[in-house]
């Protein structure tokens, strides 16, 4: 019987996947990246050397899950608890820009493909569900 990513440990694959994005030319961290944080919830930028490998990966496996999903989707799935002191916690959501580079960059890689249809977003193409599938196999 053949592994799939629904049978393997989530944060297992996608460590072992932001390990294969280092190798792709298309997916490298902006110079901006270093500064901003990940949500208006955050406090700060995250400490994690190659967090954008990481967040891509799960991008990537997020899509696979969902089939087609878009980035106000995106948004709310990597948003969080913002701290307002004194008064009750709110839900914010992360960040677009973050999300769509991504997803541009693994379009030039042709790990994905926008789509539309009654649904909107992105989709993983022939050549981004081989190499998630390839991954999943390997753990």
């Amino acid at each position: 019987m053949e592994k799939t990513l629904y049978d393997v440990d989530a944060e297992k694959y996608v460590r072992t996947l932001a390990e294969h994005l280092k190798k792709i030319d298309e997916f490298e961290m902006p110079e901006w990246a270093n500064f901003v944080k990940t949500s208006t919830a955050r406090a700060r930028p995250p400490f994690e050397r190659e967090w954008w490998h990481v967040r891509a990966a799960s991008i990537l496996r997020q899509i696979y899950l969902k089939g087609v999903i878009g980035v106000s989707k995106l948004k709310t799935r990597y948003g969080g608890k913002k701290n307002r002191g004194m008064r009750p916690s709110k839900f914010m959501k992360g960040s677009g820009k973050i999300i769509r580079v991504i997803l541009q960059q693994s379009d030039k890689a042709g790990l994905t493909e926008k789509f539309k249809d009654k649904k909107a977003g992105r989709k993983l193409t022939k050549k981004g569900k081989e190499l998630l599938d390839k991954v999943a196999k390997e753990i």
